[in-house]
């Protein structure tokens, strides 16, 4: 196989152009459209097409165009973020305009709408907006607990931001446009030092709740069709009611996936608050399938099954044949945890007037049953826990510290990736006996280092992957138990059983 540098551009416009067509982005009318864009964004006047284009790796197609380009001025900057600018403009000239991507969708989906969804996911990964070859180096594994079979994954898909492109941004004039990454206005934008390029990136328009969104798919898929749906405006996030409602008009559009909402309160919520979106897609979690501790029925509401989850988070499961009578359940447990206070369980609906009770929904369908998981959440913070109560401890913050979001509450840990090198040294020093609190990166893991040579006594270099692996989802397990704000002990339940009598 060539090497990318070894390649004529001729031959690099043959492959790509080549790549277009085999997976389907380029129709066979366009490769001649097609050939001229890409000659004129590598300002090329001279073309002569191979007499057969080599099929090659993407990634290594865009390689070899971005060294030509370098090379010849015009691309200026050579550093990471300044490449994924360019190559979402080289792949702009293979995609097709948003209008024909919906149409193609939605005639898809009068057949079905998983066959509209298959399509769309292959798409956004032909394209690169969700980049294959960085998705296949995060690292996942699962680990057993009580509560079912939990996902841990340290993801290396995000591109770590290069100190030249952090001095530009730093200097680039600020821009309000698009006003965060989850605005339709991301869609076809070219992006800049400090906002990723889109030019590659289509939305499906969809109603719910009778208003306008959106769906797509995150760029860095943490689990299977990580599904991002977005409100048209960009207002923040909000659990409501009306929220219920979108979650279940989504699940009705595309009963093959579940979708859910991050908490609206800083601490429990996720990391884009400013903007409403929910996340869902084609994956079954462990919370998914973990089963009842015991069951109940809120009076009233006899039509609606109710019942405590088996999980380290504190989680209320509905079921009902009508979405309506569960969406009003739904909402009249939110406004009961908004203004519930229990002293003794350390639970204040507020204090000094911030309020500090929300809920984390999960919303899917099980069989022709409606049912959505409530995640109590409670933000409040003390001199001892400045980050919260229901957040990871001191203890554990060498391996999480963010916030427990959606993603987390369902059992999927995301792991910062720094976390893969500091496991392969800790593994170095643990197999050969080496100090490691004399390391300034493994220093933050001494006492957790301390803990599993008592357990283990010593290492072997096959193994001790293997171990820090499991290790680390225990230590995730610990952390979903911090963020229940009713534990799975004795005291913890008899007190959730009190707010359940509240309903």
């Amino acid at each position: 196989m060539h090497k990318p540098n070894e390649l004529n551009l001729n031959e690099l416009i043959g492959a790509l152009v080549r790549y277009g067509l085999d997976c389907g982005l380029v129709p066979a009318e366009e490769e001649i459209f097609t050939t001229n864009m890409l000659l004129e964004l590598f300002e090329c006047d001279e073309y002569e097409a191979p007499e057969t284009a080599q099929e090659l790796p993407l990634p290594q197609i865009l390689d070899g165009l971005m060294e030509y380009a370098y090379a010849n001025g015009i691309m200026k900057d050579n550093g990471i973020t300044a490449r994924d600018l360019f190559d979402t403009k080289i792949m702009s000239c293979l995609c097709p305009r948003p209008k024909q991507v919906i149409d193609t969708f939605r005639a898809l989906y009068e057949k079905s709408p998983k066959e509209a969804t298959d399509y769309f996911y292959k798409f956004s990964q032909d394209t690169n907006y969700i980049r294959r070859d960085r998705i296949a180096k995060d690292m996942k594994w699962k680990v057993n607990s009580p509560y079912g079979e939990i996902d841990i994954t340290i993801n290396l898909s995000k591109p770590e931001k290069d100190p030249k492109a952090i001095a530009a941004a730093k200097n680039a004039k600020q821009s309000a446009y698009p006003k965060c990454q989850l605005c339709r206005e991301n869609e076809g934008y070219a992006g800049r030092m400090n906002h990723p390029a889109r030019q590659n990136h289509r939305i499906i328009p969809i109603t719910i709740n009778d208003s306008s969104w959106g769906m797509q798919y995150s760029p860095y898929v943490y689990y299977n069709e990580h599904t991002i749906v977005l409100n048209g405006e960009h207002v923040p996030m909000k659990i409501d009611k009306a929220a219920f409602r979108k979650l279940f008009d989504f699940v009705k559009l595309f009963p093959h996936y579940f979708l859910g909402s991050n908490a609206d309160l800083p601490i429990v919520g996720g990391s884009i608050l400013s903007h409403d979106h929910f996340q869902g897609g084609g994956y079954t979690f462990a919370m998914a399938e973990a089963k009842l501790e015991k069951t109940f029925t809120v009076p009233g509401f006899e039509d609606v099954q109710a019942g405590i989850v088996n999980w380290p988070l504190s989680v209320i499961r509905l079921d009902g044949k009508d979405d309506s009578r569960v969406i009003e359940l739904a909402d009249h447990i939110l406004k009961k945890w908004r203004a519930y206070t229990d002293e003794e369980a350390f639970i204040f609906a507020e204090t000094d007037g911030e309020p500090h009770n929300t809920i984390t929904p999960i919303a899917r369908m099980n069989g022709d049953l409606y049912e959505i998981d409530l995640t109590l959440r409670n933000n409040i913070t003390t001199d001892e826990c400045p980050l919260g109560v229901y957040h990871p401890h001191n203890e554990y913050h060498h391996i999480k510290k963010e916030n427990i979001g959606l993603i987390e509450v369902m059992g999927l840990a995301v792991l910062p990736a720094r976390l893969k090198n500091e496991l392969e040294l800790l593994g170095e020093y643990l197999t050969e006996g080496k100090d490691y609190r004399s390391n300034e990166i493994l220093e933050k893991h001494a006492d957790w280092a301390d803990e599993l040579c008592r357990k283990y006594g010593s290492f072997r270099k096959e193994t001790v992957m293997d171990v820090l692996k499991e290790e680390v989802g225990q230590v995730f397990i610990h952390v979903l138990e911090d963020a229940g704000v009713y534990k799975c002990t004795k005291e913890g339940r008899e007190a959730f059983e009190r707010f359940i009598a509240s309903l």
